[in-house]
């Protein structure tokens, strides 16, 4: 695993040749070897297709490869940082949560109305997120970040889970999601969070939550 945390709002990562990490602009904050940085045009293995589809969804977060043989401290923001471990499976993560993650994993962009029908068009108006997320797939780990810590919390067939919106980080596994109302359509006017917008989970998976609703 080449992330260690070393607070919850730093973790250090080790690069090794022939093994490249990728990293929001800007995250770096020190480094130790011989260590690169240079601007990606693709990032992950997602190649142009990827690269593409991220300028059409609006989430071209600027990342930069990190490639050579030493380690790197990552952080952004004093934002609170959690690690996620992929074992062939898919993460879905907003594209400006993503702080690092490894090479090896495939990137690509998703349009987040194909799994709830206009849940992406009515989650981006509540809580000034994009239609589309990015994705994660294959083995390797990827560094989050989040507001005032993350809780996992599983999502099991016999268990859905609601989520307020503006506090859901990423969620992994075989799970659908919808978007449903708490209130009626007139009570909902000039609120923007929970009280009137749940997101529903359901499946085999996890989903991760934020402490605070504030956006990045």
């Amino acid at each position: 695993m080449p992330f260690q945390e070393i607070n919850s709002k730093v973790v250090e990562a080790t690069v090794a040749p022939g093994r490249r990490l990728f990293s929001q602009r800007g995250a770096m904050l020190a480094y130790r070897g011989e260590v690169a940085f240079t601007p990606s045009t693709t990032g992950g293995q997602g190649g142009l297709g990827s690269m593409i589809g991220r300028r059409v969804a609006g989430e071209d977060t600027p990342l930069m490869t990190v490639e050579g043989d030493g380690t790197v401290l990552f952080g952004h923001g004093g934002h609170h940082i959690q690690v996620i471990d992929l074992s062939g499976d898919t993460l879905y993560v907003e594209a400006d949560r993503l702080l690092a993650f490894e090479g090896t994993l495939e990137q690509g962009t998703m349009f987040l109305g194909s799994q709830g029908g206009v849940m992406g068009m009515v989650r981006g108006q509540v809580s000034g997120q994009g239609l589309f997320t990015t994705t994660l797939r294959g083995h390797g780990s990827v560094a989050v970040m989040a507001h005032g810590g993350v809780i996992e919390i599983p999502i099991t067939p016999q268990r859905p889970i609601h989520v307020d919106p503006q506090a859901y980080v990423a969620h992994h596994g075989d799970v659908r999601n919808r978007l449903s109302t708490a209130l009626g359509w007139r009570d909902m006017v000039g609120r923007s969070s929970g009280e009137a917008f749940q997101l529903e989970l359901s499946g085999s998976g996890a989903v991760f939550v934020q402490a605070s609703e504030e956006k990045l």
